[in-house]
C-alpha cells in the first residue's frame, strides 16, 4: 500500500506560479511511476505529467510542456509539480497518483493503483 498526500495548491493570478508536492508513505517508491492528473468542474480527469523514480524519465501532456516541470526528491519520497505561467484553464483539482511498472502508457489513469485526495488550484484572470 502507498499513501499519497498532495499539498501546495491555492488561488493565484494568471501568470503566477505554484509548486505542488506529493508525499508518499507506506512503502518505498523507488520502483514506482508517479503521475499528476487534474480535473476541472464538469470535465473529465486528464493526465498532466509523470515521472519514473528509477531513471527520472519524465512525460508531459502537450498542453503543459514548457510551463510544468515534474521532479522528485528520493530522500523525501516526494514528487513535485512546478507550474509556471498559470492560466485560468489550469484551474482544477490536481491529484497525485502512483503505480508499479505497467504495460499501459503513463497517461492512462486506470493504470494507477494509488491516489491522493487532491489539492485545488484556482487561477484568476
Amino acid at each position: 500500500q502507498v499513501q499519497l498526500a498532495e499539498s501546495g495548491g491555492g488561488s493565484v493570478q494568471a501568470g503566477g506560479s505554484l509548486r505542488l508536492s506529493c508525499a508518499a508513505s507506506g512503502r518505498t517508491v523507488s520502483f514506482l511511476s508517479m503521475g499528476w492528473f487534474r480535473q476541472a468542474p464538469g470535465k473529465e480527469r486528464e493526465f498532466v505529467a509523470a515521472i519514473r523514480w528509477g531513471n527520472g524519465y519524465t512525460y508531459y501532456t502537450d498542453s503543459v510542456k514548457g510551463r510544468f516541470t515534474i521532479s522528485r526528491d528520493n530522500a523525501k519520497n516526494t514528487v513535485y509539480l512546478q507550474i509556471n505561467s498559470l492560466k485560468p484553464e489550469d484551474t482544477a483539482v490536481y491529484q497525485c497518483a502512483a503505480r508499479p511498472p505497467a504495460s499501459m502508457r503513463l497517461e492512462v489513469a486506470s493504470s494507477y493503483d494509488y491516489w491522493g485526495q487532491g489539492t485545488q488550484v484556482t487561477v484568476s484572470s
